[in-house]
C-alpha cells in the first residue's frame, strides 16, 4: 500500500513539474512576442496634406516637413515623429588621438572603424547612439558613419553620388516591417540636399526626388565593427570621434535641383 501511495505522489509531482515547465515556456514565449509599445505616428497626427501633397511632420517650422507623395512605405508602420533636427547628426566632427581616447574607453567598447589610404577613423557606438549619423570625410572622400540602436545596425556609407554629395541626418521617425530585419524598428534618415527619406534596413531612399536610389555601403574590407582593444593595439594612428559634440542646426541648405544623374547611376 505504501508503495502505491509513493508511486501516486511521484507521478503527481512529475506532472506538476512538467506543467510548471510548460507555463514557464509560455511565459517566455509571450515575453518574446510582446514588442515595446512605441508612439504611432499616424495616431499622433504626423501625416497631413498641403496643396494636394501628402506631408509628414518634420519639425516646428513649416519648411521642415517632408513631401512623401508617392512614397514606398505604409503610414501605420511609422513610429515617433519628434522632428528632424532633434538628434545632433554631425556635419564637421572633431577627433582625438588614440592616446587621449584610451583614457576614456574600456577594452570591450564597441566601435565602427573605417580606413582608406593612410587615414583611419573610429566611431564609438555609444557616441553614434547619440548622433545616429556622423557626416565625415575619409581620405578625401565623403562618408557617413551611422548606427541604429533599435535594430542594432551600424555601417559606414559613402556620400558621393557621382559628382554630387549628400548630407544625412535622422528624420525623427522609425519604421518597421514584419518581413524586414525580424520586424525590428529602424531609424529613417533624410538627406539635406533633396529632403528624400531613406530607410537603411532596406538600403535605399523611400520618398522624395531620390526614391529608389540605393545607400552606398563602403566596401567591407574598408570598415569593420570592432572593439576599442583592437583599435588601440593595431591602429595607433587612428583618429577617434570626440564625445559630447553638438552644433547649431542649419536652417537652410543648398539643394540639388537636377538629380537625374544620381537616379540613372545609383538606382537600387
Amino acid at each position: 500500500m505504501k508503495k502505491i501511495i509513493f508511486l501516486c505522489l511521484t507521478i503527481l509531482f512529475i506532472g506538476c513539474k512538467e506543467q510548471s515547465k510548460k507555463e514557464d515556456v509560455k511565459s517566455v514565449d509571450k515575453k518574446e512576442i510582446v514588442k515595446k509599445k512605441r508612439p504611432v505616428a499616424l495616431e499622433d497626427g504626423k501625416f497631413f496634406e498641403v496643396d494636394g501633397k501628402k506631408m509628414l511632420y518634420g519639425g516646428e517650422l513649416e519648411n521642415q516637413h517632408f513631401d512623401i507623395s508617392d512614397y514606398l512605405l505604409k503610414d501605420e508602420q511609422f513610429h515617433y515623429g519628434i522632428g528632424r533636427e532633434k538628434f545632433p547628426a554631425l556635419l564637421k566632427p572633431e577627433f582625438i588621438s588614440v592616446t587621449e581616447a584610451n583614457q576614456v574607453w574600456a577594452d570591450s567598447t564597441r566601435f565602427l572603424l573605417a580606413q582608406s589610404g593612410n587615414e583611419i577613423k573610429a566611431y564609438s557606438v555609444k557616441d553614434l547612439t547619440r548622433h545616429e549619423v556622423v557626416n565625415d570625410v575619409l581620405d578625401g572622400k565623403p562618408i557617413m558613419a551611422a548606427y541604429c540602436i533599435l535594430a542594432d545596425l551600424g555601417a559606414i556609407y559613402e556620400r558621393n553620388y557621382g559628382n554630387k554629395e549628400l548630407t544625412f541626418a535622422l528624420s525623427g521617425y522609425t519604421y518597421y516591417d514584419k518581413d524586414v530585419w525580424n520586424g525590428l524598428d529602424g531609424f529613417v534618415l533624410w538627406d539635406r540636399e533633396t529632403e528624400s527619406l531613406w530607410w537603411p534596413l532596406i538600403g535605399k531612399a523611400v520618398s522624395g526626388p531620390l526614391k529608389n536610389v540605393k545607400l552606398i555601403e563602403m566596401d567591407n574590407d574598408k570598415w569593420s565593427d570592432t572593439t576599442w582593444e583592437n583599435i588601440r593595439d593595431n591602429y595607433p594612428n587612428a583618429k577617434v570621434l570626440k564625445s559630447g559634440q553638438d552644433f547649431e542646426r542649419p536652417t537652410e541648405w543648398k539643394k540639388i535641383e537636377d538629380v537625374s544623374s544620381i537616379i540613372e547611376n545609383f538606382r537600387a
